[in-house]
This record gives structure tokens, sequence and C-alpha cells, in this order.
């Protein structure tokens, strides 16, 4: 079947089929704009995917170059950098309000985004890691270390 989405999209990791039904999806349902968009802030993370590179790498969602991105192509970006991973289609992306860190979205499969009690235990999750952090924050801040890594 080749590229159908042209030259300039990423490589897409073998076996991908999800991905390729997701992005070509996508490919008709946004204006060409907003699918070139789409594609500038998921392509460094197909590739780390396609490569199996395991160095951390810049989703582009909450940096100065993404400010005027607009949520709906944020989320659709968390949706396929989660069908490349899980290969799934069936991801949704949720809210979730967490104590002390306010409102919070994450991608889950359909099954966890329908079960309250596990939306509870992961919206836990969160608080207790938010609050880690921010415990190392301040020991880092006291000892002297920088703490915007």
């Amino acid at each position: 079947m080749g590229n159908p989405r042209g030259m300039n999209e990423p490589n897409v990791p073998p076996n991908s089929r999800a991905l390729d039904v997701h992005l070509d999806l996508l490919r008709v349902s946004m204006s060409p704009e907003e699918y070139e968009l789409l594609l500038g802030l998921v392509a460094p993370v197909l590739r780390a995917i396609e490569e199996e590179d395991p160095a951390p790498v810049g989703f582009g969602l909450d940096d100065e170059e993404s400010e005027g991105v607009p949520d709906n192509i944020r989320d659709e970006a968390a949706l396929v950098v989660a069908t490349a991973v899980t290969g799934r289609l069936d991801n949704q992306l949720i809210q979730l309000d967490v104590e002390g860190c306010g409102q919070v979205r994450i991608v889950t499969d359909a099954a966890t985004a329908s079960d309250p009690e596990r939306c509870r235990d992961i919206a836990d999750c969160i608080r207790d890691r938010y609050r880690q952090d921010e415990e190392l924050r301040g020991i880092a801040e006291a000892s002297g270390i920088p703490t915007d890594l």
C-alpha cells in the first residue's frame, strides 16, 4: 500500500496498522494545516518509537513552541502517540480532578476510562507523585540544586 500519508510524514514503526488507520482518519477529518501541525508534534516521538531510542523525547505540548497549538490538536497528538505505543485505537483522553494538582488530562484505554474506581486509583497515583516531586523540589532548592530539570 506504500505511504499514503505523504513524503513529509515520519516513518512509522513496523506492524503499525492501528497507527496507519488513526493517521489516515485524521488526515481526512482535519484541514491540511491542522494535520501538518499534528504531524510536527508527533514526528519526533514516532521516530523515537521506531528507532527504539530510550532517550527522552520532548512531546512538544508544554513548551514555548507549541503555545499557539489548539487543544484539539494537542489532544489528537496525545492519542496518536498512544496508538503508536499500544497498537490500539480505543484510547481515550480523560480529565481527572486530582487533589492538590487540579485538572489533569491523561490518555488511557476505554475500559479504564469508563471505570470510576480505576480513575480514582490513577488520580491517587498522580497526586502521590506530585507530592513526592514537590518534596524533592523543596529538598533540591534547600540544597542549592537546580530544580528546572
